[in-house]
């Protein structure tokens, strides 16, 4: 049997919209979405909460909610005028026990599972009055961010949100189903830990037993993980809470899921192969269709072609040097640019002058940074509009089309300035007009391996490198003897697995021999008696016969939001923070009690709120 589908078109996971009875609930027989024709006849109880009550004269209608559905409940004052009259006095979201027989719907609702039938009710009991809520509880709400943020456990009972969260379920469960059907051992990892200086934060957590003394959340499980493989256990998994205490954005949680994996024995090709697997297992069995191919990129050349390391491929646009075409022809700004780079869209050239000085204010906010944006129009004549006329007459722009390979109809876009900072900027753009030109379809699942990253960062204002990955990544093995003589052009054996233009995630061979794993620590800066105080544990375990081994993670809440087809992780989440980082349900963090301070030795300094 196929899934049903959603109005969007894709498949509902498994599992919506039923229940499967396998146990007696003491106060229901049957939930709020089983009901079918097939049960006319029969004495039912139902529980749930009150989504909507309609007093039509006479007749009386409740439609109850819990989270399987909705069932609408009958009143009928002719029959049975003190029960309708229970019955006109339920508010929104009261919960209730209600017994009837089920019978066929008169005016039938197609639109819901139980639409055709519906409850003659003899039996009526509140099991809890409730308080007007703050918002609707409906698909379609009318409560904003914030508010529904507050009241999360509200917002919690509306179908969408319920649905996120199976959908998140099923995601876990398939996740576990392939790891196990592929001989991998879930295995939990320490939470409090030792803090390191390497990636993001740590969320520190004071010692009451070892006063002045602390220990970290991890913000993944990287060593134990690597010991479990000294350990012998080959193929290692975990869906696991990382914490990181970093600035947040729609796509960030200061606590977050990952679905953290790791293998001995094992070459950089036999994990992409084993979460290639996964990835497709995940779509076929919760989206039930197929994901394409995986191709490989390697770092250099996404960000030559892309400008970014996380590409978008489901579109074209890659950028194009518009440099031997653009310089050299007395336009300083072009002239004296580090890069000159374009992208051509494709059928855009119908833009009108506002929707370009538009886009040249867009590429000019903050976030972006661009100090203009040229553009070229080629019309269906044949010849060229451009904001540089000035400068590049007919012929001139015919070589930028040239160049591009621009047909009538079309738009090239360019910026110019720095390399680092114009590969950024154009990125943003190219993805910006994606979006304009409808080719961004979030159902339309294109995936990506980026392969051979940079090991080493070089970072101007501590003049040092930083990994780029972390500090247990293997260098590629042709390049190890480029660590001594050119430290930033050595490539790693890392990778990240794309969908869409999301980093869902990533992973490299690591490091297993304690001499290379040294000198790794030496160049990005550790002392040895540094490198021996963090992880000297990790360096002692490679001396008792360390397998070669690699992993990688999945960003769980990521991988759940893109098969969702949504943008934010949020939505994914049961109780998610803010953009501050802050549960406005419970607030928190919040101060806490002086005693608390004492027994832990510490003292705040932070300023007094007024």
């Amino acid at each position: 049997m196929r899934a049903r589908r959603t109005k969007r078109g894709l498949p509902l996971p498994r599992g919506f919209g039923t229940s499967v009875r396998t146990t007696f609930d003491m106060l229901r027989s049957h939930t709020c979405g089983e009901l079918r024709p097939e049960h006319i006849g029969q004495t039912v109880t139902l529980s749930g909460w009150v989504q909507r009550a309609r007093n039509l004269g006479g007749l009386t209608f409740v439609d109850l909610r819990d989270r399987y559905g909705i069932t609408q409940l009958a009143f009928n004052m002719d029959t049975n005028a003190d029960l309708c009259g229970q019955a006109r006095k339920l508010g929104r979201e009261f919960v209730i026990q209600a017994v009837g027989t089920v019978c066929e719907r008169e005016s039938k609702n197609m639109q819901i599972p139980t639409g055709e039938i519906e409850i003659e009710i003899t039996g009526l009991t509140i099991l809890n009055a409730a308080d007007t809520p703050p918002f609707t509880i409906e698909d379609n709400t009318d409560g904003g961010d914030d508010i529904r943020m507050q009241y999360r456990y509200l917002d919690l009972r509306r179908g969408p949100v319920q649905r996120n969260l199976l959908l998140r379920h099923r995601i876990n469960i398939e996740t576990r189903k392939y790891l196990d059907s592929i001989d991998f051992i879930d295995v939990e990892t320490p939470v409090l830990i030792k803090s390191t200086p390497e990636g993001a934060r740590d969320f520190v957590v004071p010692s009451r037993m070892n006063p002045g003394q602390f220990y970290a959340l991890p913000q993944s499980p990287q060593t134990f993980k690597q010991l479990l493989m000294v350990s012998g256990i080959d193929k290692y998994y975990q869906i696991v809470k990382c914490f990181r205490d970093e600035d947040l954005r729609a796509d960030r949680q200061p606590e977050f899921t990952q679905v953290d994996c790791e293998m001995s024995f094992v070459e950089q090709e036999d994990i992409l192969n084993t979460f290639e697997g996964l990835v497709r297992h995940l779509f076929t069995t919760v989206l039930d269709r197929e994901i394409g191919d995986f191709p490989r990129m390697t770092y250099d050349d996404a960000m030559e072609k892309y400008g970014i390391d996380k590409p978008d491929i489901r579109f074209g646009m890659e950028f194009q040097d518009m440099a031997p075409v653009t310089q050299g022809v007395g336009f300083g700004v072009f002239d004296n640019a580090e890069a000159v780079l374009g992208i051509l869209v494709s059928g855009a050239a119908g833009y009108t002058r506002k929707q370009l000085d538009g886009l040249t204010d867009w590429v000019k906010r903050p976030q972006i940074g661009a100090r203009g944006l040229v553009y070229c129009k080629v019309n269906e004549d044949g010849s060229f509009k451009s904001s540089v006329d000035k400068f590049y007459d007919q012929d001139a722009l015919a070589k930028w089309a040239a160049h591009t390979g621009a047909k009538p109809g079309d738009l090239m876009l360019v910026l110019c300035g720095g390399l680092d900072a114009t590969r950024k900027q154009l990125a943003e753009l190219r993805l910006h007009m994606g979006s304009e030109m409808g080719l961004r379809d979030p159902f339309d699942f294109k995936p990506l391996w980026v392969v051979d990253f940079p090991l080493l960062e070089w970072d101007e204002e501590t003049e040092r490198y930083h990994a780029m990955h972390h500090p247990f990544t293997s260098p590629k093995p042709e390049h190890m003897g480029l660590i001594d003589t050119d430290p930033g052009a050595v490539r790693a054996n890392a990778y990240d697995m794309v969908i869409n233009g999301v980093e869902i995630g990533g992973g490299s061979i690591r490091i297993h021999d304690k001499d290379i794993q040294a000198r790794m620590f030496d160049l990005l800066g550790f002392s040895p008696e540094e490198a021996e105080a963090q992880f000297g544990f990790l360096m002692n375990a490679f001396r008792y016969g360390a397998p070669p081994h690699g992993g990688l993670a999945l960003g769980f809440d990521r991988l759940c939001s893109m098969l969702g087809g949504v943008n934010t992780i949020r939505d994914f989440i049961a109780f998610p923070k803010n953009n501050q980082g802050r549960d406005v349900m419970i607030d928190a963090p919040s101060p806490i009690h002086g005693d608390q301070y004492n027994e832990l030795f510490l003292a705040s300094t932070a300023p007094e709120k007024e």
